[in-house]
């Protein structure tokens, strides 16, 4: 059995995980340490908590820094999770912003999953544009997923889930034609691939250096940080957005407080939140 975690230590990880990640350990979670860090102590051959934090701050690397965001990070996720997003996107979004450019020889379509996690959300995504758009290659689309966890993004690019994965969310029409079986899994179609670039960010660091974008998902991450950390977030993505872009937040998270960026607006129960013009301020 791993060591029980200690009020002191509780809080030195508590600090920790917050300043590398953003997420707020609430001090009744000493078990979620207990059971998401304990193995590091045996991998690391530290006996206390206290001294994997130390070991974490003397490490040049990054490495146990990076294993300890991934452990605490929770990578909860499913294909096509909250379909209201999805329809969302499929029957009001990519068709008002396709239909803004015709004419053009090449439309353009920019979309960030900013909390990737392990690429369910950014290849459900992919899966629409497809059944969408039918033909992909005649637009210029870029889907990028972003995540701080390592290890979430290395399964993400691979793009290799279990059958149970795919039992979650995916009926047999969508898995038969965007995946192809192998060794036991199923691995996405070399063309949803294509549409998909996957790239580590902590999203309380510069975000700046991504991009613009059309269209940006950030759901069921900002409930994870604290009331400050979470305008700022929200703040931060809004001015990532094109003028009239769209974010997409998660079904309980609040965007109280960044009003004067974004408006709230609605289609068929699903809420999202446009940038406003600067006039609109």
């Amino acid at each position: 059995m791993y060591p029980q975690v200690s009020p002191a230590e509780l809080s030195l990880v508590a600090a920790y995980v917050l300043e590398v990640s953003g997420i707020v350990i609430e001090p009744s979670k000493g078990y979620l340490i207990r059971a998401r860090l304990g193995p590091l102590l045996e991998a690391w051959g530290t006996a206390h908590y206290s001294g994997l934090v130390a070991r974490a701050r003397a490490d040049p690397s990054g490495t146990l820094q990076g294993d300890i965001v991934d452990a605490i990070t929770t990578n909860e996720t499913s294909f096509f999770r909250d379909r209201r997003p999805f329809d969302l996107l499929a029957h009001k979004l990519v068709p008002d912003i396709i239909g803004q450019q015709l004419g053009r020889p090449r439309p353009r379509l920019d979309i960030w999953s900013a909390a990737a996690s392990t690429g369910q959300e950014v290849y459900s995504i992919a899966m629409v544009l497809e059944e969408l758009l039918f033909d992909t290659t005649r637009y210029g689309i870029r889907i990028l997923g972003t995540d701080i966890s390592e290890a979430a993004l290395t399964k993400a690019s691979r793009g290799r889930y279990t059958p149970h994965e795919l039992s979650r969310g995916l009926d047999e029409r969508r898995r038969d034609r965007f995946f192809r079986p192998v060794d036991g899994g199923w691995q996405v179609q070399d063309r949803l691939r294509a549409l998909a670039t996957f790239r580590k960010l902590n999203l309380l660091g510069r975000i700046r250096h991504v991009g613009t974008y059309d269209i940006i998902f950030c759901r069921n991450v900002a409930i994870y940080f604290s009331p400050q950390n979470r305008i700022s977030l929200f703040e931060r993505l809004a001015a990532q957005l094109r003028p009239g872009g769209v974010l997409v937040a998660g079904s309980t998270e609040s965007l109280l407080g960044v009003n004067h960026c974004l408006e709230r607006e609605q289609f068929h129960g699903a809420v999202y939140y446009r940038r406003r013009s600067p006039e609109g301020r």
